[in-house]
């Protein structure tokens, strides 16, 4: 009998229960777009962070560079080989930096491994090459702040870029600025290297801790005409190129790639590093666990993925703030709206349906008896609006994700040189802890299935308050009503 009725009552009156479940579908709908383009914001900043320094790392730990000495000028020199003859001479030299921070020793990444909380530390050295060639008189050649003099023109791998001036007599030169990291190739499940993947040839492989062996990033590579199994020249050190990686998203964390014994030997730091990359056993206790080493390993700065969060800017951050204050309040804002429509429009329709249901009750139904069947039919209208809501959610996320709007993702200085002060990308200047960097993400809006739950609880919960009113209403109604609105 209850479903009888309850069949024949949603026919009857299905303008009324279609108005009432698009309330609901509406309020359900925004909740879906809103949850799904907040997962997509959440995602694209994980791929920012990942793109910092390395998927699966969760904090860096670096010692800030010291301060410049009061009045220093000091700049790296280059020297050429002097000639007898006053014929031009070819000449190339480079120069192998330690790039942003002061270096740690190596038992460093030990220390750090020990800590309660650490599951994984891995150490990895940053390198700045700055190499300088072409035709040169007599003299010497020094960097000289940002000015060109005597002829020279300068080319180079990014913004920043140092220029050159000659001394003692006019030259022509290239600059070129490429950034090196040494990773440890026994441990490549941490680091910078895991934002990227191999496009070509290989990774490295755990033996070749001491190898002359390099994987180039796929925008230098194409830069500079390289690929695997050619070779390029660092400070007189041949390596060949065994692969060729693409970051996942944004630039590289460095132009080149080798195993970091060899990049201490290219930079005279022998058993140094400049960044740790630490694994947390438990993602609830970062906090605890930079606490820890800030403790127990005095002089270094703890950097985590949340700090390096809070120093992305632009309209990806702008978005996200949107979507996490203003796009939250609203949907639960419409949602409470639809519900409370909902449930006074459930009234209102008991109140028209008085004769109805007086009738009903002067036939021997009970209150309790009637109460069930509005809510019964309130719970279909919401279940109605909840599938309503659910396509037209699912619609709009594909739409967002469709159309892919680009967000730009500036990330700025953390400070205590928690980034990769300069490593990132091609090129940077000298002695920079930290350098802004733009990148473009685009947005999606994944549906998980959590959000599809979360709009059938919506949509059954939206029922039964709408019911609840009009089960009120319903349950205050005597046969004596249906007698006077009769008469």
């Amino acid at each position: 009998m209850f479903f009888t009725y309850l069949r024949r009552e949603l026919r009857r009156r299905r303008k009324a229960a279609l108005v009432v479940a698009s309330g609901l579908a509406l309020g359900i709908a925004l909740v879906i777009i809103v949850s799904s383009v907040s997962s997509g914001m959440s995602k694209a900043q994980d791929k920012v962070l990942e793109s910092l320094y390395g998927l699966g790392t969760d904090m860096t730990v670096t010692k800030a560079a010291a301060a410049p000495k009061s009045g220093s000028t000091e700049r790296p020199r280059f020297e050429f080989d002097a000639k007898d003859s006053d014929d031009d001479a070819t000449q190339s030299t480079d120069r192998v930096m330690v790039q942003g921070f002061q270096t740690l020793a190596s038992s460093t990444v030990d220390k750090v491994g020990g800590q309660d909380g650490v599951a994984g530390a891995v150490g990895g050295l940053s390198l700045n090459v700055m190499k300088v060639d072409g035709q040169f008189k007599r003299g010497e050649f020094k960097q000289e702040g940002g000015t060109s003099q005597g002829g020279g023109r300068g080319s180079g791998g990014g913004s920043g870029m140092p220029q050159g001036e000659v001394r003692g007599g006019g030259a022509s030169f290239d600059v070129n600025s490429y950034t090196v990291y040494g990773t440890d190739v026994t441990h490549q499940d941490l680091g910078p290297l895991t934002s990227s993947k191999i496009t070509s040839g290989r990774t490295f492989k755990a033996t070749e801790t001491n190898a002359k062996v390099a994987v180039v990033d796929s925008a230098y590579a194409k830069e500079k005409t390289l690929s695997t199994g050619k070779t390029v020249t660092v400070h007189g050190t041949k390596f060949t190129i065994i692969g060729v990686s693409t970051a996942d998203s944004g630039d590289a964390a460095a132009n080149l790639y080798i195993p970091l014994q060899q990049a201490q030997t290219l930079a005279d730091s022998k058993n140094k590093v400049t960044t740790v990359y630490v694994k947390a056993a438990d993602s609830q206790k970062i906090d605890s666990v930079k606490s820890a080493i800030q403790k127990n390993i005095s002089g270094t700065t703890v950097t985590t993925s949340a700090d390096l969060a809070d120093t992305v800017s632009g309209s990806l951050s702008t978005a996200s703030d949107l979507a996490a204050g203003v796009g939250k309040w609203l949907s639960i804002a419409v949602l409470v709206a639809a519900f409370l429509v909902a449930g006074l429009l459930t009234s209102s329709a008991v109140s028209r349906r008085v004769r109805e249901f007086g009738t009903l009750k002067a036939l021997g139904w009970k209150s309790g008896r009637v109460t069930r069947q509005v809510i019964g039919e309130a719970l279909v209208n919401g279940l109605i609006g909840g599938v309503l809501g659910i396509a037209i959610g699912l619609a709009g996320a594909y739409a967002v994700t469709t159309v892919s709007p680009t967000l730009t993702a500036e990330l700025g200085s953390t400070g205590g040189g928690g980034m990769r002060g300069g490593m990132m990308g091609g090129g940077g200047g000298f002695g920079r802890q930290s350098a802004s960097k733009t990148l473009d993400i685009a947005l999606s809006a994944p549906v998980s299935l959590s959000i599809i739950l979360i709009a059938v609880v919506l949509a059954v919960a939206g029922g039964l308050i709408a019911g609840a009113f009009g089960g009120w209403r319903a349950s205050r109604l005597r046969p004596a009503d249906a007698l006077r609105r009769v008469e």
